[in-house]
């Protein structure tokens, strides 16, 4: 009769253990607990007063708004950053490439944030091409000893007009796996796809440079590059 009786009973306790476990191994896919396979952050602390290097075209550079509210200034303010704006309007890819290495020496910047390859797509420039540069520019900055947070830039869609949305091109998320660098998604598609927070039909006016800005700054928070200040 005790081993009819107890046999359920382990059963019972037994079956409350596992849920128990896997309950807390679930957590951390919401951020609740801090064990059983939670994700660590992919990169390491970028003290205030570091240089920080923000690579990119126009949107970086802050057309369609003035440089006191481009998105590398406003993030300034939040992170407590040196932030070299080297944002060149019109610039693709491969020019963005081919610049950096100078950009590089002569700045050292302990991150460089990687928000290029818009006018490749506005271009229909091969997406071949243009992953190739992206993953080159982030090789080149980690070769110097640099972090990397690339920014994933929205494909152009007629529909977005209609829809008030787009979608980041997945090469970004392609290069950010494969080098194991954080990204920040969804930054630039959901500011251009809001029509308040654009100058134009592809630059962002003060308004979205601020929500950029923000974004970055908890994107970098988020992947350990950044303190709350």
């Amino acid at each position: 009769m005790i081993g009819v009786h107890t046999l359920p009973v382990m059963t019972l306790q037994r079956r409350v253990a596992l849920t128990r476990i896997a309950a807390a191994c679930a957590a951390p896919a919401i951020g609740a607990f801090a064990g059983c396979g939670r994700r660590k952050p992919l990169g390491r602390v970028v003290p205030a007063g570091s240089i920080v290097l923000a690579l990119g075209d126009s949107l970086t550079f802050g057309t369609g708004a003035t440089p006191e509210t481009s998105y590398p200034t406003v993030l300034a303010g939040l992170s407590g950053w040196q932030i070299v704006n080297a944002g060149v309007p019109g610039d693709t890819s491969a020019q963005a490439l081919a610049r950096l290495p100078v950009l590089l020496q002569e700045h050292k910047p302990a991150l460089v944030l990687v928000s290029i390859g818009g006018n490749d797509l506005l271009r229909r420039l091969p997406d071949a091409d243009t992953r190739a540069n992206l993953q080159r520019i982030c090789e080149l900055a980690l070769a110097e000893g640099a972090q990397v947070l690339v920014l994933a830039v929205p494909r152009p869609s007629v529909a977005a007009a209609f829809t008030g949305s787009l979608s980041d091109h997945p090469m970004y998320a392609e290069v950010s796996a494969a080098l194991k660098v954080p990204l920040h998604a969804s930054g630039w598609a959901s500011v251009l796809a809001d029509a308040a927070l654009r100058a134009d039909a592809i630059h962002a006016n003060a308004n979205g440079y601020a929500q950029m800005a923000r974004g970055v700054y908890d994107a970098a928070r988020a992947h350990g590059l950044a303190e709350p200040r």
